[in-house]
């Protein structure tokens, strides 16, 4: 009777294990999606300052929120290297950035920041000492960005950039950088070669 009455024991508890068992692999499984689904909704930036030699790896934007600390982060990263000032920055320009990175096939690739927020004064102090400078540039509003990209051909990324259509692209073609701003649509080529000058 012992011997029965452990086995009707064994058979009750056998299905209750099986489906605790179920539901452990269930909330894992869910567990995984969800962070699955929280990676795939996240926007990454890989930077790397040229002039301070200093590099960022950030997450600034999940789903549709923009996150408070590590655009204060990136404004820093993107200081005047002169001054160490900061400025916020307009985060639609990550957007360029990281779109970017995606367009040419490198999506989370470094980018090679030339340069980022200028003063007023820096601003003044390069049209004074080399050409191609504007007087009332947007990097002054901390509106754009001058970069490169580590293997990546210049004038492809430009080209990337043109297609992306969310501001202004400039290229350096002898300085080897494009710069976007979330200025209006525009383009321009300095110092290139006149089927440059208007697009491709």
């Amino acid at each position: 009777m012992g011997l029965v009455a452990a086995c009707a024991l064994m058979l009750l508890i056998a299905p209750i294990g099986a489906r605790v068992r179920s539901s452990e692999v269930s909330a894992q499984e869910s567990s995984s999606r969800q962070a699955s689904s929280q990676n795939a909704d996240e926007h990454r930036l890989l930077l790397y300052n040229t002039h301070t030699a200093e590099r960022i790896d950030i997450v600034y934007r999940r789903g549709d929120q923009y996150i408070p600390s590590a655009l204060a982060k990136l404004d820093y990263f993107l200081r005047d290297h002169q001054t160490s000032d900061v400025r916020h920055f307009d985060p639609r320009l990550y957007d360029i950035l990281s779109d970017l990175t995606l367009s040419i096939g490198h999506p989370g690739g470094e980018i090679d920041i030339v340069c980022g927020y200028r003063t007023p004064s820096t601003n003044e102090s390069l049209r004074a000492h080399t050409t191609g400078v504007a007087k009332n540039s947007l990097h002054i509003q901390a509106e754009a960005i001058d970069l490169r990209m580590p293997g990546i051909n210049t004038l492809k990324l430009r080209q990337a950039a043109l297609a992306l259509r969310r501001g202004g692209v400039g290229y350096y073609p002898h300085s080897d950088f494009i710069h976007v701003d979330t200025g209006r649509v525009r383009q321009w080529c300095f110092d290139c070669p006149a089927k440059l000058t208007s697009g491709d």
